[in-house]
């Protein structure tokens, strides 16, 4: 059983003691606390596994604690003892949100075991809300000597608590690295929580790391525990790093630095011990230059970056990685499964797909539901690419050799736009702002390299 932390709560100082030496001796860590009221305090500053409360004490007693604790909206598990003990006592603390009811004196062993089962409980629940949470989504699949030199560093890094940078475009599979390296570490008993922080408001993101009290701002209902918090003992994936408002970046900064948060409207600090994986589709580099990013959150999480290829540079997976989709799919939604012919999957290998690893799962539930009694045929996959494959000259790669730098530049240019063009049905303002350039500036552009836009001029708007 992994290390646990425990709140006791007892008027009886050698209650206290006996308990306290009992877990530390079970290798637990325990705080000790003699009053109902200073023990609110302590839960909402700091995180705890199991809370083990005495029923009758003076002042407030542990019912009343109990109720004060589920209306925090504090989802840790909360054992009830107690030396007058009755049914209805025990039927009460049970509708408050007690997992256990316990009749003093207790056995060693018997709260060991207590302790084991709200542990196993928690981690249960945890790993039932990931599961739900990632039903249907892609898992880690390779075939090609780039992945496998991937995985053998992921393999390194991940026994470690070295923080590690994930890069690569997007729809390449960022987070399945970031769960690949939760699973095969030492944390992969904990929590492995996700923030996506280019989706979240900038007014509501440090809410989301670090939590907030009950009323500490308008709409704040109830308590809640932010992603450092749901992600003690375990690991924080942030996503997307690089949108990180600059102000919440020096929040975070701290937050790695001194390894505690302060949730918003809270009167303390709280600690935890969360390992953080990062991951964005932007050059970090550029954007410190730029003003854009901290240059020390830059250096605390660029410690060991993780370049993830796009799919066209890993064409070799691409067959297996139709079986898993299709497979999955076919599950998911009751299909037969379909034939591929040789010559569907060599187009699918001759397409770009700049949507990475997440477009070709969308393109094959399409040729799933496209395919005819005999399966997936060439004709199949034309049809459903966007505006079938563009022409040859624009689908092969680099340029062959042939040429000056300039001449071989040019070409690699053509091609791209001409892919864009495609990609966005013809359309040219749309064209021009997925390149990042000006309308005017795209129609210089296709001049220089030849390429024809009359038959779309005046498409755009």
């Amino acid at each position: 059983m992994a290390k646990a932390h425990l709140l006791i709560i007892d008027d009886e100082p050698n209650t206290l003691a006996s308990l306290s030496r009992a877990f530390r001796l079970a290798s637990h860590e325990a705080t000790v606390c003699d009053q109902a009221s200073r023990a609110l305090e302590l839960v909402k500053t700091q995180s705890f596994d199991l809370i083990l409360s005495d029923v009758v004490m003076p002042g407030k007693d542990g019912l009343t604690l109990l109720e004060e604790i589920k209306a925090l909206g504090v989802t840790t598990p909360v054992v009830m003892m107690s030396g007058q003990a009755h049914i209805e006592m025990a039927v009460r603390a049970t509708k408050l949100g007690a997992i256990d009811f316990l009749e003093k004196p207790i056995s060693t062993d018997k709260l060991l075991l207590t302790l084991d089962n709200a542990m196993r409980l928690t981690r249960l629940e945890a790993e039932n809300r990931e599961l739900r949470g990632t039903l249907g989504k892609h898992e880690l699949v390779w075939k090609g000597e780039a992945m496998s030199r991937l995985m053998a560093q992921l393999e390194r890094v991940a026994a470690s608590e070295t923080r590690v940078c994930i890069l690569g475009e997007t729809g390449t599979g960022k987070e399945l690295v970031a769960r690949t390296i939760h699973h095969k570490s030492p944390r992969r008993e904990g929590p492995f929580v996700t923030l996506n922080c280019a989706a979240v408001p900038a007014e509501l993101i440090e809410s989301e790391l670090f939590g907030h009290e009950k009323g500490s701002f308008t709409g704040a209902a109830a308590r809640h525990l932010g992603k450092f918090e749901q992600a003690n003992a375990g690991t924080l994936f942030l996503d997307e790093i690089g949108d990180m408002p600059i102000p919440m970046q020096a929040k975070l900064l701290r937050v790695l630095e001194e390894g505690e948060v302060e949730r918003i409207g809270g009167s303390g600090t709280v600690k935890v011990d969360v390992r953080v994986v990062v991951a964005t589709h932007r050059d970090l580099a550029v954007q410190v230059r730029e003003g854009k990013f901290r240059q020390d959150l830059f250096h605390r999480i660029y410690v060991f970056p993780i370049t993830l290829p796009p799919l066209r540079e890993r064409r070799d997976d691409i067959p297996v990685l139709i079986d898993h989709f299709q497979r999955q799919i076919a599950r998911q939604n009751n299909w037969k499964l379909a034939d591929f012919t040789p010559e569907a999957i060599a187009e699918l290998q001759r397409y770009d797909w700049p949507g990475n690893v997440r477009e070709l799962r969308n393109m094959i539930e399409r040729l799933l539901l496209l395919a005819s009694a005999n399966g997936v045929d060439l004709g199949t996959v034309r049809m459903a690419l966007p505006k079938g494959l563009p022409p040859e000259s624009a689908t092969q790669g680099v340029p062959d050799g042939h040429g000056t730098l300039s001449q071989r530049m040019d070409e690699v240019e053509r091609r791209i736009i001409l892919g864009e063009l495609d990609r966005q049905q013809h359309h040219i303002t749309n064209t021009a702002k997925a390149l990042g350039l000006e309308r005017s500036h795209l129609y210089k552009k296709c001049q220089h390299l030849g390429i024809d836009l009359a038959r779309v001029r005046g498409q755009g708007s």
